[in-house]
């Protein structure tokens, strides 16, 4: 019988290097958390609609990417390819936007998009995002970057640049749209990239090839003809920035692969991990509630990719989690010790420590084999002497070094040597 392998595209998060999967949702998720976002989880697929009108039909994504299928019920349905338009529809669904504002609101889980699967590039990737909605003040936006920023601070990276733009709003982007495109006409572009143009021609500015971008010297750039509450929103952002030692490159071509971005864009760029370069990213969409059915409401937020994340970790060469997966490994010797060893197990995950043991008739070669395997700092070997003496071994597995310690002791002393 032939077995089976994850779809094209996916992959599995497996131990030990789960672990460090972890303490990077972990340390991205809990700026986020100490700044008062509450957790909300939304379905993994959503009205196909949704996604057309709040993502936007000029995208590649919504166009070639999205996992769209038809259910018994013959409702169209999309695998969420981003969160943002499926939190704004439960904000709105529920009321939220009714309650104290601004709304925020932290996630992570998986988004689905059919792409050429590459290093850095995934069919199925995981975020951790956020939303804040129900306020235009700039001071939001730049609490939004600087979450972002401590995030990737807190794992020890170096390597990530901020790139950061305004893409102005509907007082001043048609006529910078018109200026665009009058230029954008007079290249030699292909079929495809004139229909860009007609629907949304700053996608061209993000259009990766370089016979593209060979000749958009002298494209008009939006920072250039923002009007003056766009600039002076921008300004107040990369001046609050500053303020908050966050430092970024001003990128006036940065156009996000998403229709709903208006003002405040940015994007953490990582120099190690070659052409899928982002890690993560965000702005303000300040039409996107109304147009997935809500008031006219103003929001800004981010998705941060963790396998990209960790990614530009592994190149780095950072450590952030303990590959072992407990800390402190039991090896009892005879069935006393192993009833015992149970209740000590019990003891010690109770206190908060990662605590396993061997299970099966291991003699104690093969149960100190288990023990090195396991990645534990400490073994705590229990004998039927030791039982009688009311006592354990403990045995530091790095340099070999072995104490008695008594049972009742046990607990509080491996508390203190593990903190």
């Amino acid at each position: 019988m032939s077995t089976f392998s994850a779809p094209k595209g996916t992959y599995d998060v497996l131990p030990p290097a789960s672990a460090a999967w972890l303490a990077v949702i972990d340390a991205l998720s809990a700026p986020p958390r100490r700044a008062g976002y509450g957790f909300v989880q939304t379905p993994l697929f959503e009205d196909t609609a949704l996604f057309v009108r709040g993502v936007g039909e000029s995208t590649d994504v919504v166009s070639k990417e999205m996992y769209t299928f038809t259910d018994k019920g013959g409702r169209s349905l999309t695998l969420r390819p981003e969160q943002t338009a499926g939190v704004m529809r439960a904000i709105v669904e529920h009321g939220l936007h009714r309650g104290q504002l601004p709304v925020k609101l932290w996630y992570t889980g998986p988004n689905f998009r059919y792409e050429q699967p590459q290093s850095g590039r995934y069919r199925q990737h995981v975020q951790v995002g956020i939303e804040a909605v129900g306020s235009d003040d700039p001071a939001l936006d730049a609490e939004v970057i600087w979450l972002a920023a401590q995030g990737y601070a807190a794992l020890g990276l170096a390597g990530a640049e901020l790139q950061l733009t305004s893409l102005g709003d509907q007082a001043c982007r048609p006529a910078y749209r018109d200026r665009l495109t009058e230029f954008l006409t007079g290249l030699d572009l292909d079929e495809d990239t004139r229909r860009r143009v007609e629907i949304n021609p700053l996608r061209v500015l993000d259009d990766k090839r370089p016979e593209v971008q060979a000749q958009l010297d002298g494209v008009p750039l939006i920072t250039d003809h923002l009007c003056p509450a766009c600039k002076e929103h921008h300004d107040t952002v990369r001046g609050l920035l500053r303020e908050l030692g966050v430092p970024f490159v001003d990128n006036p071509r940065l156009v996000r692969g998403l229709d709903y971005y208006t003002r405040t864009t940015f994007e953490f760029v990582h120099n190690g991990l070659g052409s899928q370069a982002s890690i993560g990213g965000g702005g303000r969409y300040d039409g996107l509630m109304e147009s997935v059915g809500g008031p006219a409401m103003s929001g800004i937020g981010f998705g941060l990719g963790v396998d990209r994340t960790m990614l530009a970790v592994t190149a780095e060469g950072l450590t952030i989690a303990h590959a072992g997966r407990c800390d402190v490994f039991i090896v009892p010797l005879g069935d006393a010790a192993k009833r015992r060893a149970v209740l000590l197990a019990a003891d010690l995950r109770t206190a908060g420590v990662r605590t396993d043991l061997v299970y099966g008739d291991r003699g104690l070669k093969g149960a100190m084999r288990a023990a090195d395997r396991s990645g534990a700092t400490y073994a705590v070997v229990v004998g039927e002497r030791d039982l009688e003496g009311g006592s354990a071994q403990l045995k530091d597995l790095a340099s070999g070094e072995q104490v008695t310690v008594p049972l009742a002791d046990l607990v509080p002393t491996l508390k203190e040597k593990l903190s």
